[in-house]
């Protein structure tokens, strides 16, 4: 093998490993889960953002006890199904069950590590 084939070959491998362990470790973090959840509060926004990848980020308003500062949870929606969901409980209570991946190297996949995976709404208990 000339001197060319084994440079060409090294570059082959110099590539291809870097590109292999990134989309395994990009699959990795999207299929391992390190909690599930669900959060209660008011869906105050959801809005399609970015500049090349499109994701769908959220935040729902976590009131825990009256005349205290509202907290705030964002969020990511992946499934267009979800995301007809949460549109419709916007300003509404609602339920938001959701998967947290650690580790996801990029935003093109959400830029929060918080997924939600369903939206349901809350009816208010009249006394």
């Amino acid at each position: 093998m000339s001197n060319m084939g084994k440079f060409i070959k090294i570059i082959f491998w110099l590539i291809l490993f870097p590109v292999v362990f990134l989309t395994l470790y990009t699959w990795a973090s999207l299929n391992w889960v390190y909690s599930y959840g669900e959060r209660i509060g008011y869906v105050q926004k959801l809005s399609n953002k970015g500049w090349v990848c499109k994701t769908w980020e959220g935040e729902l308003v976590l009131v825990t006890i009256p005349g205290t500062q509202a907290e705030k949870f964002h969020f990511t929606v992946r499934d267009p199904a979800v995301v007809l969901k949460v549109n419709q409980l916007a300003g509404e209570r609602a339920r938001l069950l959701y998967k947290e991946h650690r580790g996801v190297p990029s935003n093109c996949f959400g830029e929060t590590s918080y997924f939600v995976y369903d939206a349901q709404p809350i009816e208010d208990e009249k006394q």
